[in-house]
Parts: structure tokens; sequence; C-alpha cells
């Protein structure tokens, strides 16, 4: 038997922190050591953190990393146990994405990244070039003042693996895995036995088992042991990077650590005997006649031995079930751990929300009630750095410390039910009640006095006053009143977020949150710089699908009762008056359901339809219930509203990104923001088509498709008069 102990692990690290980042590395080498492993893998790019983005075409972010990586080797981190470290590498004048393999405080190797990750959030084109230089390893001078003090000179670079005395093992990086021939499967051919991943890889909804899949998949059909790491945390940008490092054995999930966590360090670890892989290699025909005639690829070998013999003492590790979080489960504790990380690293004192009692503002508020439950949690478990954290921001004195998550909600949360003549007293109550049930410090204000104000100001300066549409007033006054109100509650929420720690004797400032989710943004169903103008956005890449599917979970699993009646209630953005005929709906105003909306988002984004092409798709999808006409006009009225409010996406609160069809334009949705928004030549060619059809209705020829494309989403309001939050 050749029995292998392996360590791989969660990091929080933290982009362009050298001194994080290596506090991190440092503690998960040092438990790896003390658990026998002999090989530790870490993140892709750990030492810089993966989200440096520009910074990595600074000098000083690649000489930092050297820098790191030199204290690393010269003390004793390395010894006895063989460490993947990440970190960018220049080479005569490109730029890479490596991995430094080093053992006992040399470097063994430097595997660049040969398949960059350039789709979606990634842009990893933009900093660093693929190696292409598949054939042979070549020589890489080190830095000098590395070589000096390691008394190593050069030392192979390249695409190649490790050949140990009694295993090989090599590296595959993150998006290699993903691409159309994977470097594993050469590499299983060439008798590598262990892969290790190092991986940035985010947390996107309902996306986990697909990462999964690909590990198992690597190793069911030829064997091997794979290693997969990646970062945990909010890193300083919209990302969430998830976790869930693992080690899967022959095709069976061995060990895995979590998906979520506010900790900064998780190790996961495994016991393998890689008999196991060379038996099952061996049983399989196929693999033995490719591997007989494969095309070889490059070793370095190392006069040292990674695995004991048989040992009693070291038990194996037998297969394990999957864990998956549902999706609600994923709102809940993605959002709030990422919440966590920006706040302890802002320098914020808490975090302050306009809570209106609607659908939205309601998930932020649970989701913050939740990031307290999973400190106050952590806590208890013996967390010391959540700890100090948590003390720090609450300003606990006296050997205090959360022990209590309401309590601690008190001291970092406030809510704020902003209302005005036309708030409902239900929505105020909901308001109310779901604050104390989380433990947030509330307050009810009426804006009713600044509101009026400003159009006594606009009254004498215009000798106009304008009116609401359901008093007499036109459209255009109808969204003048809507926006008035909308814009005062966004400085008033600045305001106060600013100035009641004054008030209340606490030192920093608040960071406001936000509450627009993905498919308002990509309708425009907002006003620019209302309440959705905040600092950041826990849920703005989350559909209103999703979200309402998540109160319902979170009043029983969060203990949060009242929002059951938040998610029944109709949404309604309380901007006009209520009369006994008249009450204002979003679906209504938008002219189309949510369910609508999450069938356009994802045909725009995730089919990259046109509007040509999505009508053809609708034809199909909706045609047993709408002509071809009728889902033009839908089509059409998607395109002119997405158009005309586009412009929004460019000042949009920095929002975790969670769903495949964000709208969001800083990185993820790039596109113009200023349209011609009657689309004369794609309206036109629609048209046509539907001219051609005749109007006749369109069998459906695949209902199992159409049934998951639409999500039901069949719902046909009345389009909306005008365009209500719509305004510049």
């Amino acid at each position: 038997m050749r029995l292998l102990k392996v360590a791989t692990c969660n990091l929080n690290q933290w982009a362009m922190d050298f001194d994080c980042n290596m506090k991190n590395i440092k503690e998960s080498i040092s438990r790896a050591k003390e658990v026998g492993a002999t090989i530790r893998l870490g993140p892709e790019l750990e030492i810089t953190g993966y989200g440096c983005e520009d910074h990595f075409l600074e000098l000083d972010t690649v000489t930092h990393a050297w820098e790191c990586l030199k204290e690393l080797l010269l003390g004793d981190w390395t010894e006895g146990i063989f460490c993947s470290f990440g970190m960018p590498v220049i080479k005569g004048s490109e730029r890479y994405n490596c991995q430094v393999l080093c053992l006992n405080r040399k470097i063994v190797m430097i595997r660049p990244k040969m398949w960059l990750a350039n789709d979606g959030n990634y842009r990893e084109l933009r900093w660093f070039t693929a190696w292409k230089q598949k054939d042979h390893l070549e020589d890489f001078l080190l830095p000098i003042e590395i070589s000096e003090s390691l008394s190593q000179s050069t030392v192979p670079f390249g695409y190649g693996y490790i050949q140990f005395l009694d295993t090989a093992v090599a590296a595959e990086v993150c998006e290699e895995l993903f691409s159309p021939i994977p470097p594993h499967a050469e590499l299983a051919l060439n008798g590598v036995e262990v892969f290790m991943n190092a991986s940035g890889s985010h947390h996107q909804l309902r996306k986990l088992d697909l990462r999964l899949r690909a590990f198992i998949g690597a190793t069911h059909t030829r064997g091997g042991v794979y290693m997969y790491s990646n970062q945990q945390g909010c890193d300083g940008g919209r990302l969430y990077y998830d976790g869930c490092s693992c080690i899967v054995v022959n095709g069976d999930m061995v060990a895995q650590g979590s998906q979520f966590s506010v900790k900064d360090v998780e190790l996961v670890v495994a016991q393998i005997d890689l008999d196991a892989v060379a038996s099952l290699r061996g049983s399989i025909s196929s693999f033995q006649e490719q591997a007989s005639c494969k095309p070889r690829v490059s070793s370095v070998a190392v006069p040292y031995k990674l695995c004991q013999s048989f040992n009693l003492q070291m038990s194996l590790s037998s297969p394990i079930k999957i864990q998956y979080h549902s999706p609600v489960e994923e709102i809940a504790y993605g959002p709030g751990c990422w919440l966590w990380d920006y706040l302890r690293r802002s320098g914020a004192s808490g975090f302050l929300l306009p809570l209106s009692g609607g659908a939205d503002s309601s998930s932020v508020a649970a989701i913050v009630g939740c990031m307290c439950q999973l400190v106050v949690k952590e806590i208890a478990n013996g967390d010391e750095q959540v700890k100090a954290d948590a003390i720090r921001i609450g300003h606990y004195t006296d050997g205090h410390f959360p022990t209590d998550s309401k309590e601690f909600a008190k001291r970092i949360f406030y809510t704020i039910f902003m209302g005005s003549e036309n708030s409902s007293d239900a929505t105020r109550t909901r308001a109310k009640v779901l604050a104390d049930e989380i433990g947030s410090w509330h307050l009810d204000v009426s804006i009713d006095g600044v509101v009026s104000s400003l159009l006594s100001l606009f009254q004498t300066l215009t000798g106009k006053r304008p009116r609401y549409k359901v008093d007499g007033g036109s459209n255009i006054e109808n969204l003048g009143l809507q926006n008035i109100q909308a814009r005062i509650r966004m400085v008033l929420a600045f305001m106060l977020a600013s100035l009641l720690p004054w008030v209340h004797n606490k030192p920093g400032f608040y960071l406001v949150l936000g509450s627009s989710n993905v498919d308002e943004g990509l309708r425009g169903y907002l006003t620019k710089y209302d309440c959705s103008a905040a600092d950041i956005n826990p849920i703005g890449s989350i559909s209103k699908q999703d979200l309402r599917t998540f109160l319902k979970w979170a009043a029983i699993h969060l203990g949060y009762s009242s929002l059951a009646e938040v998610e029944a209630a109709p949404p309604t953005a309380e901007l006009e008056p209520i009369r006994s005929d008249y009450s204002q709906l979003d679906e209504v105003d938008m002219g189309m359901t949510y369910e609508e909306l999450s069938v356009y988002g994802r045909m725009r984004k995730i089919f990259r339809c046109g509007p040509v092409s999505m009508f053809k798709n609708l034809c199909y999808r909706w045609g047993a219930k709408l002509t071809p006409a009728e889902v033009a006009d839908k089509v059409k009225h998607f395109f002119k509203y997405y158009s005309i409010n586009r412009h929004k996406m460019t000042v949009l609160t920095p929002s975790y990104h969670a769903e495949s069809y964000s709208p969001e334009d800083n990185r993820f949705d790039l596109r113009q923001f200023l349209y011609n928004a009657r689309w004369p030549y794609q309206f036109r060619k629609i048209d046509e088509f539907v001219d051609n059809l005749n109007g006749d209705k369109v069998t459906i020829t695949n209902q199992e498709n159409a049934d998951v494309t639409s999500n039901g989403g069949m719902g046909v309001v009345a389009a909306g008069s005008g365009n209500p939050r719509a305004g510049f």
C-alpha cells in the first residue's frame, strides 16, 4: 500500500493585502503539518489574492509576491511538505498566472496557466498571457534577490509534472479543468496520480453541482486523486468565492469543505491509498491501450517520498455524500458571508437599511439577520478571529462579546421606515415587526414635510404644482412626484448613516444597503439615485421569484415569521396615492410579470438572444397561449424599456453577483447605455415574421423544454402607462 495524506483548503484572501494573505497561508500550512499531510494545496493566486485586477499590471504586485514567497521558503513552512502557491510571475516580457511548486525550502517547478478564464466575470487575458509551449520545460532564471536567498538560480518552468519516488503529481489550474481537452486526461496517461487544482471560483446560484461533477468526471473513468482548493469570501469586489475545497478519489468524494463560512481558514484533509488508483487504471482496457501510445509530457524528478507504507494508525478516507445547499440557503449564506467580509474590512461600524416592509428590503434585512446568526454561531464554535472582529465592530468592552444574534444586530444594524402619505399601515407594521424579530435599531420617520418643502420651492420657481395621475395630473407629473419621494429617501439614508453613530456615541460610519433585485435592474424599474443607490446591495443579482421563495424559507428557518406575510403581499412601490378604486402594483406599472422578466433576462444574457431571436424562441415556448402578434408585443415592450433604462446600470450600486443573467454594467454585462429604443430594423423584422405567420398560434413541439425555459411565466398584465420609476 502507498498511503498518502493530502490537505487542501478554503482561504479568505483579500486582494493586495499581503499580510492578511500570508497569515492565512501560514495557518493552513501549520494545520496541514499538524495532521501529517505531505501535500498542501492553496487557491489560485493566493499570495496576491485573485481579485487584484489591474493591480496585476503593476510591477510592485509581482515583486511583493516574490518577497512573500521568499519568506515562506526561508522559513520552515515547506520543510517536509510539498506546497503549491499561486502568484503572478513575469518571464521575459510576459506575465503568467502561475502555481509555484515548492518542497524543503526549494522551488521545484513553476507551472504557468495554459487556458485562461476570459468570460463572464473573468478577464484574465487582460492581465496574463496563456502558456503555449506544451512540448518542453524551460529554465527560468529566478529574480536575483530570490536566487541569492535560496542559493538556487534556475527552476523548470512550463507544462509538466513532478515525479516523486513513489508517485507523480501535477497541477491543473482552475479553468483548465473546464476546457474542451483538459490537461488531466493527458497527464493521467503519463502516470500522474495526484492532480492539484488551485482555483478562484465565485458563487453563482445553482452552480456548485456543475463544478463538482467536473472533479468527479476527471477521475471516474481514468482514476486518480483530484484535489481542489478555492478562495472563500469577498476579496474586495462584487464576487463571493464560495470555497467548497474538496478531494475526490476515483470518482468518489472523500472530503468536502464548506461552501459558505465566516472563517478565514478551513483545512480539508484526506488519507488515500494510491494503489487503489493504480488498480482502477489497470482494470480499464481502453486506458491501458491509450497509455501505451500517449504523447509524452515533460517531468521533473524529485528524489523524495510522499507516501507511507501499510500503517494501521492511518485510517483511509471513505466516500461521503456530497453536501449541497438549496438555492434559498445559498441566498441566505452567500450574501450574508459577503456582507460580513465587507463590513469587517471596510472600517464601518454597521449597516443602515431603508426598510419599506416590501419583499426586497425585507430580504436584505433577513440576510443581515442571518449574518448575525452566523457570526454568533462561529464565535460559539471558538473562532477567535471572528470573535475579535465582532468585538471591534460591535464596540464590546470589559471582555464581553456577542452571544445573541438579536443583541449583536442591535449594535450594528439600523433599519428605517421612511413613510409618506402614500404608505400603508400594513407595510409600516411589517417593517416594525421584522425589525423587532431581527433585533435592529428601528426608526419610523415621515418624509412628507421634506416632499412638501421641495414642491413649494418648485411652485415658487415655476408657478406650477404637479399632481398625481389619480388626481388629474399627467404621466410626467406623476413620475416626477414619485421620483421626488424616492430620491429624498436616498439622501436621508446617507445622512443618517453618517450621523446616527455620532448621535449614539459610536465611532465610525454605517454602510447604506440597497435592495433592488436583478429583474428591476434589467427592466429599469427603479429611480436613478433613489434608495437603490447605496454603498452595496446583497440582492442586486437575485431574481424576484427566488427572493419570494427565500422569504418563505427564512420565515421558518431563520425564525423571522413575519416574512411569510411580507411574501404574500403584492409587490408595490407605494409612491402613488391609494384610492378605493386604485392601488399601485409593480407588475402593472412594468407591463410585465416578474416571471416574464426572468425569462427575458435569461434569453437575453444566457442564450444571447436579440429581439428577433427572442421573438422566435418565445413563439415556440409561449405559442400554446399567445399568438405571434401577442408574443411580438411582449418582446417589443421589454426591449423598449430595457434600452430606455440601460443608462441606470452605469450607476448601479455594487451588488453581490449571484445570477447568470445579471445586467450589471461594470464587468459582467458589457453593453452600450445609449440605444435607439425604437429598434427600427429588429422590430420591423419581427413584424414581417408576424405577417407571414398570419397570426396563427404556434404548436409547441417540445413541451418539456418550453416549461423549463418559461418557468411558467405566462401571467399577462395590462401594460402600464408611461414608465414609473424610470426617471433620469
